[in-house]
């Protein structure tokens, strides 16, 4: 029997602080519109504390729980996620004209977050037991079939930053398996002619990217995203005009609770809140693959970069949308964002991160 240890105190210390973090910032974000559309400035606020403590919950369960456990339902649960963003294209929610969401009830859940994490579950198990294959084509070719499925159904709905982020995540994990170059680069080449066709293929991509190259070419349409995102960081200086204080989230910056918090905390917080959000992820980052090279196995090795992956680069594209280093897509800041789905689904990662950490050399 393995023996356990405690789970990694650095990992679970950036995952509080970006949680508390987060839970005062959408307070922030969202008290003016939760004023004005429901009559009480803390309706946002009590929604994420309350998936909040269930995301801590489900951080808690996964913990605990050995996770190699997983590795035998790891196709399942990816058939069952493939299920249900299949359902969503035929009975889904739209929601600011993308269909993303499935409800039960009164409760709402995004399967492109689940799908995530199961995909992360099934390109680790598959990696740990056809290692030896990656050195031919034919190896690559289920999970790529598998990656490319996911995200033709993702697409569908449609959900560009999610399918990157995917698509990313399974290629850091890809050269974590030792995949040849060659192979590497023509995933990486098609990737790339692939993501040039989706952005030409739609106007309203198209316009994105125009705007993201010259966004005061259209100021009141394509550009206005970015441009009070700008204006948001810019007023915050070093310091911050303080926390409550923002004026973007007057109805000036679209979407400050989830996609463009970040933007909010650099005009509250200032550049050295906005650096105190980097730091954390790269710390994140840095003890995520700390646990992946010192794991007792393959799949936990995998396991863990695939999260550690999935994590960092959703936070890399969602602070390059704000800053405007990267076109806009809706893409939400890991832990700090608010929504329920992206963030049980995000601490139920750590949860699992946490566990391979207990079982580390």
């Amino acid at each position: 029997m393995r023996k356990v240890g405690a789970p990694d105190f650095i990992i679970f210390f950036t995952m509080i602080t970006l949680l508390g973090l987060g839970v005062m910032m959408v307070f922030s974000a969202t008290s003016i519109r939760a004023y004005a559309d429901y009559g009480d400035s803390f309706y946002f606020l009590k929604k994420q504390f309350l998936w909040s403590v269930i995301g801590i919950g489900a951080m808690v369960f996964f913990m605990t729980i050995d996770y190699k456990f997983y590795k035998q339902f790891a196709q399942l649960g990816l058939l069952v996620s493939l299920g249900l963003l299949l359902a969503v294209l035929f009975m889904g929610k739209v929601v600011g004209g993308s269909q993303r969401w499935l409800g039960f009830g009164m409760l709402n859940i995004q399967p492109s977050e689940v799908v995530k994490l199961a995909m992360v579950f099934y390109m680790a198990r598959y990696l740990a037991v056809k290692q030896y294959k990656l050195d031919k084509f034919k190896g690559l070719v289920p999970p790529l079939t598998i990656l490319g499925l996911t995200c033709g159904l993702i697409l569908a709905q449609p959900d560009l930053g999610t399918a990157v982020t995917i698509a990313g995540t399974v290629m850091i994990m890809f050269v974590a398996a030792g995949i040849h170059y060659k192979y590497l680069g023509s995933l990486a080449g098609v990737g790339l002619l692939g993501v040039v066709y989706l952005i030409f293929s739609a106007p309203y991509r198209k316009e994105r990217l125009l705007a993201f190259l010259d966004p005061w070419s259209d100021p009141l349409d394509s550009g206005f995203h970015i441009i009070q995102s700008l204006y948001a960081l810019g007023s915050g200086g070093l310091f911050g005009v303080g926390i409550g204080q923002s004026r973007q989230k007057f109805f000036y910056l679209p979407e400050p609770g989830t996609d463009f918090i970040y933007a909010i905390i650099g005009e509250e917080l200032g550049f050295l809140g906005t650096m105190l959000v980097v730091a954390l992820f790269f710390l994140f980052a840095w003890r995520g693959l700390r646990i992946a090279l010192e794991a007792p196995d393959l799949f936990g090795s995998f396991l863990a970069v695939g999260i550690t992956t999935m994590v960092t680069m959703q936070a890399v594209i969602n602070i390059a949308v704000v800053t405007g280093s990267m076109p806009v897509t809706g893409i939400t800041l890991p832990f700090i964002s608010y929504g329920g789905s992206s963030l049980v689904i995000m601490l139920s990662s750590v949860g699992v991160l946490l566990n391979i950490s207990r079982y580390t050399k």
